[in-house]
């Protein structure tokens, strides 16, 4: 049989909805894919594992890379029950796959009680515009570990 989008997308939706049945996090699924075949999944775990990062998005892409023993995802597809939020989005960006496919948009998600709209809005605002307080102070010390970065010449660049 081939596998098509609606294949892994399907799948990507059974994993969401084992989330809801589970009770350990949210309604959300993702599948990652490599060469047709799934390298990782994962369901939402936020509140079985107190940790507001545990989106199916960011755990699929930690089991996908602990698998392909890299941080990025070339050539891999993430395929998602809903639309990514900003931080999985951020989080699918620094992975790198080729591609991402999803099978709800985020109004969905939205009127579920899922709005990630105001994060895009505060993202857009400048720091003292923003609700959580955001402040800079500058220590001189504070560049120094970019600049030892800089200057290393057995980094791995990402």
């Amino acid at each position: 049989m081939i596998k098509d989008h609606r294949y892994y997308l399907m799948t990507a939706i059974k994993l969401a909805q084992k989330s809801v049945k589970s009770g350990k996090g949210g309604p959300f699924g993702a599948v990652i894919v490599k060469n047709g075949k799934i390298i990782a999944q994962a369901h939402n775990t936020v509140t079985a594992s107190n940790d507001p990062t545990a989106h199916a998005e960011v755990n699929a892409i930690r089991k996908a890379c602990k698998k392909l023993k890299n941080f990025e995802l070339k050539d891999c597809i993430v395929y998602a029950s809903a639309e990514p939020c900003p931080m999985c989005l951020g989080a699918i960006y620094w992975a790198r796959p080729k591609a991402i496919y999803y099978a709800t948009d985020k109004s969905i998600a939205a009127k579920a009680g899922f709005d990630d709209s105001f994060i895009y809005k505060e993202i857009l605002l400048d720091k003292d515009k923003r609700k959580i307080k955001t402040y800079n102070i500058a220590l001189k010390e504070g560049p120094s570990p970019f600049k030892m970065w800089q200057a290393k010449k057995d980094k791995v660049e990402y």
